[in-house]
């Protein structure tokens, strides 16, 4: 059988570069172009099909940057990954743009009560960032958890959908209830 020939290439973004690879049955990989997620270096070219789900990533990328899209339901996806990996990676996508869910919350919508670390497990391992919105996912008390290409990053995806929970995640205490470090939150932080 022969290997499937995947087709790479970068898109410039307010976070930096970010890099995408494809193959013939659609996108497979969406990643910051940093060492910490160690991106392909080179630029692959792939076959036609390949490509073309390639330029139809990156130009839904940069329409999402530009704040022009919310969804990337119409791009064809093909990462890797077990059946239970897919299941969270289906509820990720159901997640509306600018609004986030807590791992548990995840968990129970489907079907796995008992199972916010395999989804916070899943979560980390998701190949196509932004595509499939992890970064909408979020702990049980509303604080930022961790993000595979940075808690800064995560910021401000949450900060450009205007995600109506950015208030208590940027404040220390207030995700606890502190109304006092509520009332102090710059406004800056609701931009």
């Amino acid at each position: 059988m022969q290997a499937m020939q995947a087709a790479h290439t970068r898109v410039d973004t307010p976070l930096g570069p970010y890099a995408l690879t494809a193959t013939a049955r659609g996108l497979a990989r969406v990643a910051p172009a940093d060492a910490r997620c160690r991106a392909p270096q080179e630029a692959g070219s792939g076959d036609g099909r390949a490509r073309a789900h390639l330029e139809a990533a990156a130009a839904a990328l940069r329409d999402y940057f530009a704040g022009a899209r919310r969804d990337f339901d119409d791009l064809t996806l093909a990462p890797e990954g077990g059946a239970f990996e897919r299941l969270v990676r289906q509820a990720l996508r159901e997640i509306p743009f600018g609004r986030t869910r807590s791992y548990g919350e995840l968990a129970r919508g489907i079907g796995r009560p008992g199972a916010a670390r395999a989804v916070g497990l899943a979560n980390a391992r998701n190949p196509l960032a932004l595509v499939v919105p992890c970064h909408r996912v979020i702990g049980s008390d509303g604080s930022l958890t961790g993000y595979a290409g940075g808690l800064w990053r995560k910021r401000w995806l949450l900060a450009h959908e205007g995600a109506r929970s950015l208030l208590l995640l940027s404040v220390p205490g207030a995700a606890r209830g502190d109304a006092r470090a509520a009332r102090s939150a710059p406004r800056a932080a609701l931009r």
